[in-house]
């Protein structure tokens, strides 16, 4: 049968915690749509308020949602008996994907700003939101050289595993912040007449994209910072010993190993020691993933 969590409640709960953020997330980006299709200009790529629209809308599409999916990639529980090296890929993917938005979102907002003699990263928004592309950069490209390629030795994996998924987390925090400024700081620029403090249409409309952005953000990172939801560690096949006994394949696989004789036992999802020996893997940093 599927893995899953340890239980059948907790299962439901994840189920229901993950469709509610999918909906809140793909609702995010429809609303930002409406927004510059409705509201504003549109989008295109020709140095006017078209060009620069292409910011919120690949922010939220890209650095938010895409990147949000990236960080539960792992909870999924139904992924669990998938190979370990396919997860990674499609972690590792969705965040290119995420980067790549993002950067395109970046190249929009200075190409309008120059064109439109605007003064460029003034604003404590451009501070955060650039940081955050810089960090998200350079996160990317240590999980490429770290957790995804196999040079790296399990002791340095598991060194940097804490730190990895922290700036995970942390990162996405402050995209979300970021965005929010952003969008804020738009509608303060933009509305005239009636101005953003006599909450046209508009700003509502735009405030409650706000509000989505942050019910997105606090699923996402609820689902991430409970340990039962994490994918538990693989079994680790036995290579045979010239004395009849067993030992493992390859350094990685005695690392782990030698570092919880507890995983020899069966890992029954359904076993709350089992469940407790997981943990303790997680937190020493022994899974090398993303």
């Amino acid at each position: 049968p599927a893995a899953r969590p340890p239980n059948m409640e907790d299962y439901w709960r994840f189920l229901a915690l993950l469709v509610s953020a999918l909906l809140v997330g793909f609702v995010s980006v429809i609303f930002a749509l409406v927004w510059v299709f409705h509201y504003r200009e549109g989008l295109s790529w020709d140095g006017g308020a078209g060009e620069f629209n292409w910011h919120p809308v690949l922010v939220v599409t890209g650095f938010v949602f895409v990147q949000g999916i990236a960080i539960i990639v792992y909870r999924l529980p139904w992924t669990w008996k998938c190979s370990k090296l396919l997860m990674k890929f499609i972690h590792a993917g969705l965040n290119t994907i995420a980067m790549i938005l993002a950067i395109v979102s970046m190249v929009a907002v200075f190409d309008y700003h120059n064109a439109s003699k605007i003064p460029n990263m003034y604003s404590l928004h451009s501070w955060i939101g650039l940081s955050a592309v810089i960090l998200y950069s350079l996160q990317l490209f240590l999980g490429f050289a770290i957790f995804l390629l196999p040079f790296a030795p399990v002791w340095l994996r598991a060194a940097l595993m804490p730190i990895h998924i922290y700036s995970g987390l942390l990162i996405f925090a402050t995209v979300i912040a970021s965005a929010l400024m952003g969008i804020t700081e738009k509608l303060i620029f933009s509305l005239e007449n009636p101005a953003y403090n006599a909450s046209p249409p508009e700003a509502i409309f735009v405030n409650c994209l706000g509000l989505l952005i942050v019910i997105f953000g606090a699923l996402v990172l609820w689902m991430a910072s409970r340990p039962h939801w994490r994918r538990p560690p693989e079994e680790l096949p036995k290579a045979p010993r010239p004395n009849g006994g067993t030992s493992e394949g390859t350094e990685a696989e005695s690392t782990m190993t030698d570092c919880s004789n507890a995983d020899k036992a069966d890992m029954s999802f359904n076993s709350e020691a089992a469940r407790k020996r997981n943990l303790k893997l997680d937190e020493a940093g022994q899974r090398s993933t993303m």
